[in-house]
């Protein structure tokens, strides 16, 4: 059964992305930087967001869930405008969608995190696109930059006790 399943992966993502590949729909938010729409799940492309078990501390030094803050910040706005739409990037190496979505009003989803603090800008993937909208949120104190926090990779990496792949 496991050689079934990694070949059935494998064909999942080797297919080519296209206009059908586009997925809309009322969004769950399952993490900060993951939503699903019509029982698919959807890795926000280019980001990263703090784990829901993830915490930070703000500017005073208290400690919050800010993985939790992120995830219930993007439902709120997610709920503002709906439908939210999903276009194709790619699929992960766990089989998951990648995408950059956008609400029903246009305004990009994987952006917003970033500008307001919620996520961070993973250059690895987003090849710097979101590098500006971090540069205003960390000028701003905005999100996690208002205090201290690890990088979402490096504390799964410490979590999992291995080392971190940024």
């Amino acid at each position: 059964m496991p050689l079934i399943l990694a070949v059935a992966i494998a064909l999942l993502m080797s297919l080519p992305a296209s206009a059908e590949d586009a997925l809309t729909g009322r969004a769950s938010v399952i993490d900060g930087d993951t939503i699903e729409i019509n029982g698919e799940r959807i890795r926000l492309n280019g980001i990263d967001a703090p784990e829901s078990w993830q915490r930070c501390l703000d500017g005073d030094g208290g400690e919050y869930r800010c993985g939790k803050e992120a995830a219930f910040a993007l439902d709120e706005w997610l709920a503002k405008s709906r439908p939210t739409r999903c276009e194709y990037v790619e699929r992960d190496r766990y089989g998951r969608f990648v995408g950059t979505c956008f609400r029903a009003d246009g305004y990009e989803v994987n952006r917003w995190l970033v500008e307001t603090g919620n996520a961070l800008d993973w250059p690895r993937y987003s090849k710097g696109a979101y590098a500006d909208a971090q540069d205003r949120a960390k000028a701003g104190n905005l999100g996690i930059w208002r205090g201290e926090f690890t990088e979402p990779c490096v504390a799964r990496g410490e979590r999992a006790k291995r080392k971190p792949s940024c």
